[in-house]
């Protein structure tokens, strides 16, 4: 019998940085675990209920290819509450299985085979495997931690080709919490305006910003017409199971990702998609204070892995600190790993989100101030046993 052969766009593709770690924690006990990036608050009711309801009252139907229109209709008014900025919900907006599905239609529609897409370094694991699995070639843009790992307009233009077709943007960003001010967006939007890109923009942490209102990238002059839009429930609503997001832009565009969605998936959960409707229901006050606990979270374990000398920048977004392992002499895997089984506490190598992340680690603070404090606690613990380490083999070589 012939061996079974794959699809070598498929056999290329790396096994998810963060779930390689996530599975190993899944099999430990005593683990602290700052890796996944899933709140550690659940579902509020009132949406629960909703789903509830709606499979009380047998609504387990197909909804059309493009979600509920009732759904649509609600982004529509919370995009335009939020930003000023209006979408047709019967032609520019889709409802998705999770930002995730939304990224993969996105890049099918757009890219032809050796597209270019350039994508800030570090960025989410899933950005590059998805442009090279739709035919495309991912590009890096190099960040720096100096500038908080926002992306610089002429490094993103020295990088275009003829064959660019697209620019990722991810802000508030995984891994690192970045969040450009006005000022540089503006000057990203220039670039794109002057290269005919099209922005693909994941903005799922949207109300997770801490220090300034959100910029909406399709809100920048010029702007609007070239912005995909993608978004969803998971992080700002406790919903990551649930799998519903959501794609606005234009309407061609939009078009050409429901034709591959119809064949691919037909539509996103109605379950789903009626807790989403409830869940833009949920008074701001009640998101205010999930964000004002996170806000609290973010100082706790950002002093505490600075007061250890793991070097940290301030995230003004999202829920992720982003420290510097360098000092302690180990790679960002030997780091994540050694800490894992010998100080169990779970975080993600720095590398697995690119290149420009080696030397740094992913640190989650969705999860409770006793637990991050107890994580930098084991933390310490964990480089107090290097330094001693590191002595020991000292006065070994000191000995021979």
């Amino acid at each position: 019998m012939s061996a079974l052969r794959l699809s070598q766009a498929v056999e290329a593709v790396p096994p998810s940085g963060i779930r390689q770690f996530f599975d190993v924690v899944s099999l430990m006990e005593d683990v602290i675990s700052l890796g996944v990036g899933e709140p550690d608050f659940g579902t509020a009711w009132r949406v629960r209920e909703a789903a509830i309801y709606g499979l009380e009252r047998g609504r387990t139907t197909y909804t059309s290819n493009s979600g509920l229109l009732e759904l649509r209709r609600a982004i529509s008014g919370a995009l335009g509450q939020r930003y000023g900025v209006q979408y047709d919900p019967d032609a520019e907006i889709l409802i998705t299985v999770g930002v995730s599905q939304g990224l993969d239609l996105a890049l099918r529609a757009l890219l032809d085979p050796g597209s270019e897409v350039l994508i800030p370094d570090p960025a989410y694991v899933a950005y590059p495997p998805c442009v090279s699995m739709a035919g495309g070639v991912p590009v890096w843009i190099p960040t720096f931690a100096e500038d908080g790992f926002t992306p610089r307009a002429d490094e993103i233009e020295r990088r275009i080709t003829p064959r660019t077709r697209a620019l990722m943007l991810n802000y508030p960003g995984n891994p690192t919490g970045a969040v450009p001010d006005r000022a540089a967006l503006e000057a990203i939007a220039d670039v794109v305006r002057r290269h005919d890109l099209v922005v693909v923009s994941d903005e799922i942490y949207d109300r997770l910003s801490y220090d300034a209102p959100h910029i909406s990238f399709a809100t920048l002059p010029g702007m609007l017409e070239r912005t995909l839009l993608l978004n969803g429930f998971s992080k700002t609503y406790g919903m990551t199971g649930w799998r519903v997001g959501y794609a606005a832009g234009p309407a061609e565009l939009i078009a050409a990702m429901t034709r591959i969605h119809q064949y691919t998936a037909l539509c996103a959960s109605r379950q789903a998609q009626e807790a989403a409707i409830e869940a833009l229901r949920v008074p701001d006050r009640d998101v205010q204070a999930t964000i004002d606990d996170y806000a609290m979270r973010r100082h706790a374990i950002v002093s505490g892995l600075n007061r250890l000398g793991l070097t940290c920048h301030l995230p003004a977004g999202a829920f992720y600190a982003f420290p510097s392992v360098e000092a302690t002499g180990l790679s960002s895997f030997d780091f994540a790993n050694r800490l894992l089984h010998e100080g169990r506490v779970a975080v993600v190598p720095g590398d697995a989100f690119g290149p420009g992340g080696a030397g740094h680690v992913r640190c989650a603070y969705a999860t409770g101030l006793a637990q991050i404090e107890q994580a930098i606690e084991r933390i310490d613990r964990f480089l107090h046993s290097l330094d001693a380490q590191a002595s020991s083999d000292l006065a070994g070589l000191l000995n021979r």
